[in-house]
């Protein structure tokens, strides 16, 4: 055990020559620095990328129709697969682990423009007709007033909900919005909210110039009678949207007779699976960053060993004397293994504590700085700091073993022989 003696003979081992300790340690501190900077700017770099998804429905997919690529049942391929209000309840019907279906249909973008006029002001945008449930599978937060109802819906009101950039293309500053009138393909529309797009799947800029309107008015107003262009799909929490996706599929397919093996018709972008691979590359990156830091941190422990050993060298005829005076193997194999412990951690500690310190810098630039894309928050749990601190005192009690036995190996004689 530690006493006051033992303490004051490691502190005059380690002084004995300062520039070797520092040089020693620094391999350790600098190895446990990268190990715990790399696993936090892992962190980040997940934490920015997946925060892209925020609120938005991870265990959701959007599903679309495309061209058929098999013939069956006597129809041609290459037919175009267009879904109806009733393949909804179909798929609600069927399969009870999905938590929302909605129907979405659209205007603009490549189908048009300058569709949207307010006065004397024209803007193109893109015009979506959705359920309410939407804003549950896609992130927005409300600015002003509301996001569309069930009355809506089953009212077929003429409201909308309308974006950032549609606001600033068609109205002055200060000039109000709410309870205003905009006009879509000569339909008037009521504004009743204003949206911000909070964390972004796909293209910010034209989701900032996006109206959201009933999807049972769209059908109604331009005369879309049933169709769907497309759906937001999100299954139960206890359920992979992954899971249930290829039954999803046969409904559509035998309902609309597309091909089984039909691999084609059907287009549809899985998030969960989106947000399993992302999850997945980054805990390799997680295992690099161990593999690395660990290479870097033996390079350190080689260092402390190759040390202990010119260490055991020098105090040759010391450890002689004391054998002969009947300190045990043990004894002497406690002193090298406490002497290079103690090295080990401190010089490891510190390197915890810098790396610490990096990370409150680089967390208080991005706080004072405002966001950066893809990057957030570089941290490390307790549990890495945990596993760091484990790591050095294995790795001590290993720099020291090598050393510890070749100081014993040495018969006591022998020893004091040695100029």
């Amino acid at each position: 055990m530690f006493n006051k003696d033992r303490w004051t003979e490691i502190i005059e081992a380690l002084n004995a020559n300062k520039v070797r300790t520092f040089l020693t340690a620094f391999g350790v501190f600098w190895g446990i620095t990268i190990l715990v900077l790399l696993l936090a700017l892992t962190n980040g770099l997940r934490a920015g990328v997946t925060a892209d998804f925020g609120n938005f429905a991870t265990n959701s997919m959007f599903m679309w129709g495309q061209r058929s690529s098999i013939s069956y049942k006597g129809l041609p391929k290459g037919r175009r697969l267009e879904y109806k209000v009733s393949d909804i309840e179909a798929i609600k019907a069927e399969i009870p682990e999905l938590k929302y279906v909605s129907p979405r249909n659209s205007l603009g973008g490549y189908n048009g423009a300058n569709n949207v006029t307010r006065n004397t002001k024209t803007g193109a945008f893109q015009i979506y007709g959705d359920y309410p449930e939407f804003i549950k599978q896609k992130p927005m937060d409300i600015l002003e007033g509301r996001f569309l109802s069930y009355s809506d819906i089953n009212a077929k009101r003429k409201v909308c909900v309308i974006g950032p950039d549609v606001v600033k293309g068609l109205y002055d500053k200060d000039e109000e919005v709410m309870g205003s009138y905009i006009k879509i393909n000569g339909v008037n529309f009521l504004v009743v909210g204003t949206f911000k797009i909070t964390n972004s799947q796909g293209d910010t800029e034209e989701e900032a110039n996006t109206v959201f309107i009933p999807f049972t008015t769209f059908n109604q107003a331009f005369n879309y009678g049933d169709r769907v262009g497309w759906m937001a799909i999100t299954a139960e929490d206890k359920t992979s949207i992954t899971q249930v996706k290829e039954r999803v599929f046969d409904i559509v397919k035998s309902r609309h007779n597309i091909a089984p093996a039909d691999q084609r018709a059907i287009g549809h972008r899985d998030i969960a699976e989106q947000f399993q691979r992302i999850n997945g590359l980054f805990d390799i990156l997680s295992i690099v960053g161990y593999f690395v830091g660990a290479l870097i941190l033996m390079s350190g422990i080689i260092g402390i060993s190759n040390i202990m050993l010119i260490v055991v060298k020098e105090r040759t005829k010391e450890i002689g004397v004391r054998r002969a005076l009947g300190a045990t193997p043990w004894a002497i194999k406690g002193q090298i293994l406490q002497e290079s412990l103690i090295l080990t951690i401190l010089s490891g500690m510190v390197g915890i504590s810098f790396s610490a310190l990096v990370i409150w810098i680089m967390n208080s630039i991005l706080d004072a700085g405002g966001p950066v894309e893809n990057f957030s928050n570089p941290s490390v749990s307790m549990q890495v700091v945990f596993v760091a601190l484990t790591i050095l005192v294995i790795s001590g009690v290993l720099a020291g073993l090598i050393p510890a036995n070749s100081a014993t190996k040495m018969k006591p004689v022998d020893a004091l022989r040695i100029e």
